[in-house]
């Protein structure tokens, strides 16, 4: 999984009763998106896991199409699940690429 106490942010898992958090920190790229996609798979096919999945994005200062395809599986997988994946603070440039490829449809958006 990752630690973000200290070294390279990396993926992390934190929950609440009626949500769970998937932390993303540093950069995505092809070397680590599979790190998030095994982070998000677990996360969503939890049988009694709640039925939203927030991936916050705060930390994440790179993302390429390999996180983005990571992202946009869990979307898949969670649907078909019955739960859904919500992207909390993207930064910049995470939102650019989101809007360059027109996922940006794909994902409900929050800040909080």
């Amino acid at each position: 999984m990752g630690d973000h106490e200290g070294g390279e942010p990396g993926v992390w898992v934190s929950s609440g009763d009626e949500w769970l958090v998937v932390h993303v920190g540093g950069e995505m790229d092809i070397d680590r998106a599979p790190m998030l996609a095994d982070a998000l798979l677990t996360a969503i096919t939890q049988s009694d896991g709640p039925r939203e999945i927030v991936v916050d994005l705060a930390e994440l200062s790179f993302c390429d199409s390999a996180g983005l395809n990571a992202l946009i599986q869990a979307r898949r997988t969670a649907a078909e699940h019955g739960k859904r994946v919500t992207l909390r603070s993207p930064q910049s440039q995470v939102v650019r690429l989101l809007k360059m490829t027109g996922a940006d449809a794909l994902f409900p958006l929050t800040d909080t």
